[in-house]
């Protein structure tokens, strides 16, 4: 388990963490999000010691981590950083060894990872040979070979198209029935919503939203109605407590609501003559609620 208690960092004037406090259990996941400067990777660099935190601590199983946990530690840091003239094989090898590993531990399981995430090309192909997309991966696999129990990944997603996304979300997925605690940081908000037990939003360094996904998102009321029955756009946009109708691509509607009550009215008055295709009451989406708690603090 990993333990983060009122975590603090200041450089001069500015602070860039404030008073940050949250636990990950083993077998689950965390999602850091905020916007560009918000203090995410200063709070992966708090947490591997790499910078100093002005006040607070770090534990991992009820202990400050110390050096001799950096080999159960896997990290994947913003600034990719792979030896393009090196083969994947080498590449691996070595830093699984920086890890602890045996060489002979590490070389048969590298087809296995390469053939996991889809890594085009052979395993004794340098680096500077292999797309941009696959040398992440390759970076990624160099991240987790050595199975650690805690991993830290600052925004895995980028640069990744859609296929390549789900292929590190199983990953990740996968990383939490084997029991490690992962933390990830990321600007898309599907990848956060589908895979996170857990959410964090810092704004300038304090954190603004701390709680398990659902929870946030219902927090917020279920202010969003997705529609399709007799009931034209017109209709509804009149009714009091409706805020606002959208046409969608299906052909169905999309109303925000000022108080989730208001639904039931217009469930009843949409279900008046029976059967309808559509009623979907949601909350906001996290992405929603994102651009509203960072705007809150930016008016």
């Amino acid at each position: 388990m990993l333990q983060v208690e009122h975590l603090e960092k200041s450089f001069g004037d500015y602070k860039a963490v404030a008073d940050l406090s949250f636990e990950i259990q083993a077998g689950s996941i965390m999602g850091l999000i905020g916007q560009n400067g918000a203090g995410k990777t200063t709070t992966f660099r708090l947490i591997l010691d790499f910078l100093k935190a002005d006040k607070g601590r770090v534990l991992w199983n009820g202990q400050p981590i110390s050096a001799k946990e950096y080999d159960i530690i896997g990290y994947l840091p913003e600034e990719r950083g792979l030896y393009p003239k090196v083969s994947i094989e080498e590449q691996l090898v070595f830093f699984a060894e920086l890890r602890g590993k045996k060489r002979k531990e590490i070389l048969p399981k590298i087809d296995e990872w390469m053939e996991r995430f889809q890594v085009k090309g052979k395993k004794t192909d340098k680096v500077k040979s292999l797309s941009k997309g696959n040398q992440q991966k390759v970076q990624l696999i160099a991240t987790l070979i050595h199975e650690p129990k805690l991993v830290i990944l600052d925004e895995p997603f980028s640069g990744l198209d859609p296929v390549n996304a789900e292929l590190l979300k199983d990953g990740i997925i996968q990383l939490k029935k084997q029991g490690s605690c992962v933390i990830f940081s990321s600007h898309n908000m599907d990848n956060v919503e589908k895979i996170c037990d857990h959410l964090i939003m810092l704004n300038n360094g304090c954190t603004v939203l701390n709680g398990k996904v659902h929870e946030i998102r219902e927090s917020f009321g279920r202010t969003k109605l997705f529609l399709e029955s007799h009931l034209t756009k017109e209709e509804l946009a009149i009714l009091q407590g409706v805020e606002k109708v959208a046409d969608r691509e299906d052909g169905s509607l999309e109303l925000t609501l000022a108080d989730p009550e208001v639904g039931k009215e217009i469930f009843m008055r949409a279900t008046q003559d029976g059967y309808i295709p559509m009623f979907n009451q949601q909350p906001p989406t996290l992405e929603e609620i994102f651009k509203w708690k960072a705007g809150d603090l930016h008016e």
